[in-house]
């Protein structure tokens, strides 16, 4: 398994992106045969099948590996020159703001929400019988 992995991680893109275009055709015949009939194919297919995935997950793993590289470079930031930044000013709490918070305490707390029962399914025309009921019924004992 992994000397297959080792294989696909030395062919370039294009020749991973052929032998996926082969692979597809090959479980396409394949498919095609086993609903004919006529062939029996099953454990091709699954090799066929994880050949596929192995060669995706390279490819993903390449376009990750493109993306994280730059992503790298540019997180090492350039020195800056530092601006002298205004302090903000204090601001007073009001006087209404302690009253509020007095009243939310002072509130009482309501009760968990509870949930409603399932409104009842519209009645169908006939009332669904037993398995036996349908068994005697078609037999003509009913």
């Amino acid at each position: 398994m992994k000397e297959n992995a080792d294989k696909a991680r030395a062919l370039d893109a294009a020749e991973i992106n052929k032998q996926l275009r082969d692979g597809a055709e090959q479980a396409f015949r394949i498919r095609f045969q086993m609903s004919m009939g006529q062939a029996e194919g099953i454990k091709k297919l699954r090799t066929l099948r994880t050949e596929r995935a192995r060669m995706l997950t390279i490819l993903r793993e390449r376009e990750i590996a493109a993306v994280a590289a730059p992503a790298k470079v540019q997180a090492k930031p350039a020195k800056k020159t530092a601006a002298p930044v205004a302090k903000p000013k204090a601001v007073k709490p009001k006087a209404a703001a302690p009253a509020k918070a007095e009243t939310k305490a002072a509130a009482p707390k309501k009760a968990p929400a509870v949930k409603k029962a399932a409104a009842p399914k519209a009645a169908s025309k006939a009332a669904p019988k037993a398995p036996s009921e349908a068994r005697d019924k078609a037999k003509g004992k009913g």
